[in-house]
């Protein structure tokens, strides 16, 4: 089992940049493949991107791709997002979610973070 709790979340201006974390505890964190989704109101949570258990393979969903980047620290048990050239349109709750296995659909993820809001002005 793992616990995920996500940070960093705020208020930025359009083409500006912001990085949010996810922490994971316990050991099987490890192991886990680590997906990032969103949800904007009214909106079906969309998959954003996911980094597996040693951080050295990601994927990314076309909308972000080329402006957002995740990273792994074992170390500090943390998953990283960043976020550039950020776009209005980027605005919605962030999620970080574990999995056995590597997916983009939420339904496979088990473990899930409370969120963080995200907010793009224009």
């Amino acid at each position: 089992q793992v616990q995920l709790v996500e940070s960093g979340g705020g208020l930025v201006q359009a083409g500006g940049s912001l990085r949010i974390s996810c922490l994971g505890s316990g050991r099987a964190f490890l192991s886990y493949f680590i997906g990032w989704f969103r949800q904007a109101p009214g909106k079906e949570r969309e998959f954003v991107g996911a980094t597996n258990g040693g951080g050295w393979m990601t994927q990314y969903a076309d909308s972000v791709k080329g402006r957002f980047t995740i990273s792994r620290d074992n170390l500090k048990n943390t998953v990283y997002l960043q976020m550039n050239t950020l776009k209005p349109e980027d605005t919605a709750e962030y999620y970080c979610a574990a999995s056995d296995v590597s997916s983009t659909q939420s339904y496979m993820y088990t473990y899930w973070g409370q969120g963080t809001q995200v907010t793009v002005s224009s």
